[in-house]
C-alpha cells in the first residue's frame, strides 16, 4: 500500500486528480489509509458503533464530493478528520431532539454515590484504557460530549467550539467542566464495579 503520510506535493495531486476522475483504486486507496483512525475519530461522538460507521461514510462522501477544495497547504489526513469531525457534529445535531436538553442527560445523581473533587485524579490503581474512556465518555449527553472532543482531542479555543456548536463561549466553558467531572464520576463507578469495590 502507497504511503499516504510520505508522499510528496506531486504525488498526492496527482492521487487526488484521480479522484477527481472517479478512479476507484484512487478513492479506495484514500478510504482504506483513512477509514481507520477515522472511525475512532467518530466513535467519540457517539455510543453507537453503528451510527460512527454511518458518519464515517457520510464524512467520505463529502471527502470525495470535496476534494477539489483541498488546497495542500495543510496536512490532507488534517483536511479530511475535520470533514469527519464536522460531518458528527452535523450527526449530533440532527439526532438532538425537543427532549434531550431534559431526558437525554444522564441525572447526576446516579453518580452521586461518588463524591469526586475538581483536582481528583483517578487513582493509579486503575489502568484505564482508550475503550474505558470511550464507553465512559458515551454516557455523557451529546452537549458535553462535543465539547469535550473539541477542546480536549480536536484543540478548538472555546471562541471556536461556540462558533462550531453555536453556543456561548460560557456554555463551551461551563459544558467542558461539566463534561469532565461527570466523566470522573462515571470513570470511577465502572472501575470499582469492575473491580468488586
Amino acid at each position: 500500500m502507497i504511503d499516504l503520510q510520505n508522499m510528496d506535493q506531486n504525488q498526492l495531486k496527482m492521487l487526488i486528480d484521480n479522484c477527481l476522475k472517479n478512479n476507484r483504486k484512487s478513492q479506495e486507496l484514500i478510504f482504506r489509509t483513512f477509514y481507520n483512525k477515522m472511525m475512532s475519530v467518530c466513535r467519540r461522538y457517539t455510543a453507537d458503533d453503528d451510527q460512527a460507521k454511518d458518519i464515517v461514510q457520510d464524512g467520505f462522501i463529502k471527502v470525495f464530493k470535496n476534494l477539489e477544495k483541498f488546497n495542500y497547504q495543510g496536512s490532507f489526513e488534517g483536511w479530511i478528520r475535520r470533514i469527519m469531525v464536522n460531518t458528527a457534529i452535523d450527526f449530533t445535531r440532527k439526532k438532538k431532539s425537543s427532549q434531550e436538553s431534559a431526558s437525554e442527560q444522564k441525572p447526576i445523581e446516579e453518580y452521586s454515590d461518588i463524591a469526586v473533587e475538581e483536582d481528583d485524579e483517578i487513582p493509579e490503581e486503575y489502568a484505564l484504557n482508550v475503550n474505558d474512556i470511550q464507553r465512559g465518555m458515551s454516557d455523557l449527553s451529546n452537549a458535553y460530549r462535543n465539547v469535550f472532543n473539541l477542546y480536549v482531542f480536536e484543540n478548538y479555543s472555546h471562541q471556536e467550539i461556540a462558533d462550531e456548536l453555536n453556543i456561548s463561549v460560557g456554555t463551551s466553558k461551563s459544558n467542558l467542566a461539566k463534561a469532565r467531572s461527570n466523566l470522573k464520576k462515571i470513570l470511577l463507578k465502572e472501575l470499582k464495579k469492575r473491580d468488586g469495590k
